[in-house]
């Protein structure tokens, strides 16, 4: 938690964000990912001042309990002074203990925020899904929960002008709005309306920005000028130079021919998983683990 510190900007974890989504198609499937078409709604989760404080919290861990699909995992929610905005015990179930930092006492309107990654832990445990490190980790949990539906409090709650800043979670905003983006992308929702911090919605601007440029990469169809001059460039070399062949710089990469065509691999834009396809002109190809359909031109 960026509590008047200095919060960090840009997309320095964009590859482990990546991989984050690829694996949560991995382990849920396309088919359960679908079932999170809607997010979690700002009337589900609000907590005003005049609200008890516990009971509020309560109420709110279990909604997003429901969102998240755990009927049977009950959250016991208390209060201390601690470094970090919240910690969650992970322990067999039924009840998880989450314990949120004092400073949530007066700033109620993040305990959402706060909540919705630490109820995604437990999901993610639930399903035995984790990275190798514990940053890593932290990473995939920021990111599942924001692609499935409950991330968008999390950006919401970065708030940064000339005298304060706070910030939740360990992607930095415009990482946040990436993923946001990639969800909106996806089910044509748009979290913007429910943006509270206008510092959220220009995170989600850039976000957005980026998210567009994952679908305007060679070999796909909505590849730029400069993008497609580049490929055809990197093909001829592949073609001419036996060997396998990387770029420095490009998501692509070419295998030998061998016996067989030369074929192109690149990653998947929705879900990041990489696809392999000939080189042959106009190709259309479909992502067998996120069944995106992509126009290409190898």
């Amino acid at each position: 938690m960026a509590n008047g510190g200095p919060v960090e900007h840009g997309y320095p974890h964009l590859d482990t964000v990546q991989a984050a989504i690829t694996a949560l198609y991995k382990r849920l499937s396309y088919d359960t990912i679908r079932t999170f078409a809607t997010s979690v709604l700002p009337a589900d989760v609000a907590f005003s001042d005049q609200d008890d404080l516990h009971l509020g919290a309560q109420r709110v861990a279990h909604e997003l309990v429901r969102h998240y699909r755990l009927p049977d995992a009950r959250m016991i929610v208390s209060f201390r002074e601690m470094t970090h905005a919240a910690n969650v015990e992970l322990a067999a179930g039924p009840e998880y203990f989450v314990e949120l930092n004092d400073r949530f006492r007066t700033h109620r309107r993040d305990i959402g925020a706060a909540l919705a990654h630490e109820v995604m832990h437990v999901y993610l445990h639930r399903l035995d899904l984790s990275f190798p490190s514990t940053r890593e980790n932290e990473i995939l949990t920021d990111t599942a929960a924001t692609y499935l539906g409950a991330g968008w409090l999390l950006l919401d709650a970065f708030r940064e002008d000339g005298a304060s800043s706070q910030k939740l979670g360990y992607l930095t905003p415009e990482e946040f709005g990436y993923v946001l983006a990639k969800r909106a992308l996806l089910f044509g929702e748009d979290p913007a309306i429910w943006f509270t911090s206008p510092q959220a919605y220009t995170a989600y601007r850039k976000g957005m920005a980026q998210a567009r440029r994952d679908e305007q990469q060679p070999p796909l169809t909505a590849a730029g000028w400069a993008g497609r001059r580049r490929y055809a460039k990197d093909r001829r070399y592949a073609q001419d130079t036996p060997g396998p062949g990387s770029h420095p710089g490009v998501p692509y990469s070419f295998t030998p021919a061998g016996r067989g065509p030369l074929r192109v691999c690149f990653p998947c834009p929705t879900c990041h998983q990489r696809i392999r396809v000939p080189v042959r002109g106009r190709v259309r190809a479909r992502c067998g683990l996120c069944r995106t359909v992509l126009e290409c031109d190898t």
